[in-house]
Parts: C-alpha cells; sequence; structure tokens
C-alpha cells in the first residue's frame, strides 16, 4: 500500500503539472487558474509527505526501495537530497523542539522568519544550480511565466503549508506538559481537516509517538488516542 500511494501521489504530481503547463490558460482573471495553482501545491506537500516516509521506511520493508522513491519525490518537488534531509530528520526526532533539532528555531517564533530559516538549512548550491537548470529547460519548451505559475509558485506555496502544519504548529513555543516527552501537539480530530492541511500530519504527536506509520494510517492513531482521552 505504501509504493502504491507513493506512486500515486508522484503519477498525480507529474500528470497534473504536465495539464497545466500544456492546456491551462494562462489568464490571471479566471478563478479556475488559482484552482490549478492550489492543487498542484497540494501535490508538492505529497511529494513531500511521500519522502518523509521513505526516510521512515514506510513505504516498503525494503530499505533501497524507500530510498529509491524518496529520492524521486524530493528531486521532483524541488532537487533536495534525500541523504541530507534523512540526516536532519533522524535528528528532528532525537531531539524535537530542542536547540539540538535542526527544525526548530531558538531565536524566534515568528512563522515567517522560522520558515525562511528552515529552507535555508535545507538548500545547498548543487540543488540551486539543479533548479535553475530545470527552470530554464522548462522555460524554453513552456515560456516562464507558465512554469512560474505551475511549478514554481505551487513549490513555494506548499513548502509553506507543509511547514505551517506539520512543523510551526505543532512544534512552536510554549511546550506544554501534555506535549512530551516529543514536544509536538497534535491538532482537534478533524480527519478532513488533518487531510487538506497536511495529510494528517497534524496529528503530529501520534506520529512522533510512532515514526513508522505511514500518512495515510495517522487518522487511525489519532482516533484511538481520542476514544483513550475520552474514556478517562
Amino acid at each position: 500500500m505504501g509504493v502504491a500511494f507513493a506512486l500515486l501521489l508522484i503519477g498525480a504530481w507529474a500528470v497534473h503539472l504536465w495539464f497545466c503547463l500544456v492546456f491551462v490558460e494562462l489568464d490571471f482573471s479566471r478563478a479556475f487558474l488559482y484552482v490549478h495553482v492550489y492543487l498542484q501545491s497540494y501535490l508538492c506537500i505529497g511529494l513531500f509527505i511521500t519522502a518523509h516516509d521513505a526516510m521512515h521506511h514506510s513505504l516498503s520493508t525494503r530499505r533501497r526501495v524507500n530510498r529509491v522513491i524518496g529520492a524521486v519525490a524530493l528531486f521532483l518537488y524541488a532537487a533536495l537530497s534525500f541523504r541530507r534531509l534523512l540526516k536532519f530528520h533522524g535528528r528532528h526526532h532525537a531531539h524535537p523542539g530542542s536547540d539540538r533539532d535542526p527544525d526548530f528555531c531558538t531565536e524566534t517564533q515568528n512563522p515567517l522568519m522560522w520558515w525562511g530559516r528552515f529552507l535555508g538549512r535545507y538548500m545547498t548550491w548543487t540543488q540551486f544550480l539543479t533548479m535553475a537548470s530545470l527552470f530554464f529547460l522548462l522555460s524554453a519548451l513552456f515560456g516562464p511565466g507558465r512554469v512560474i505559475t505551475f511549478w514554481m509558485i505551487p513549490a513555494f506555496l506548499g513548502s509553506f503549508q507543509l511547514f505551517f502544519f506539520g512543523t510551526y504548529l505543532p512544534h512552536r513555543l510554549p511546550h506544554t506538559e501534555r506535549m512530551r516527552p516529543y514536544n509536538a501537539r497534535s491538532f482537534p480530530r478533524n480527519h478532513l481537516c488533518a487531510m487538506l492541511t497536511c495529510y494528517f500530519f497534524g496529528y503530529h504527536h501520534e506520529h512522533h509517538r510512532s515514526p513508522r506509520v505511514p500518512w495515510w494510517r495517522l487518522y487511525r492513531l489519532k482516533g484511538k488516542q481520542s476514544r483513550r482521552d475520552s474514556g478517562n
């Protein structure tokens, strides 16, 4: 199931991007254009979530399958290095919400500034040059306006939505006793909202408690936790 969901998300991202670049009219007065931009942004989040599950070996029992799919998903998302993110993400789970957590910002709790630091930590010159090369190639094929609208803007919007609902809200200060030992909070139970915002990663305390559970099963952990809480 993990591999099937991964291939479905990667395929949906690729097909919708191709459709937008080829067929969607670049008319900013039409509301449907913004629907396509948001949908592509949401599919970009799906690419990262797929790679995230690969880091936790949740896609397949075979380590190599996880690495290959994770690397492909991150390259398509923003030419990111799977090995680099794997190292940082391991530290995040080992020291969540502390000064040793690479995803946590001790200098500020302002979401935009934290997001900027978050992006800067994961960007490299290799990634920048690769993305620049892809931009010029795609621009030559489809035009720079279409590439910016349907490729670049969705990636940035997706990265902020992913950061805001998957990192900032779950880990921001203040940390309460209820968040221990992961310094992570979860959103109230609302599966539709959780899916639309961040593929259930708003249920973040549950993710840290059971990191091998894939995104499409996190809602079950939230359901079990809600039933335990209501029974107390």
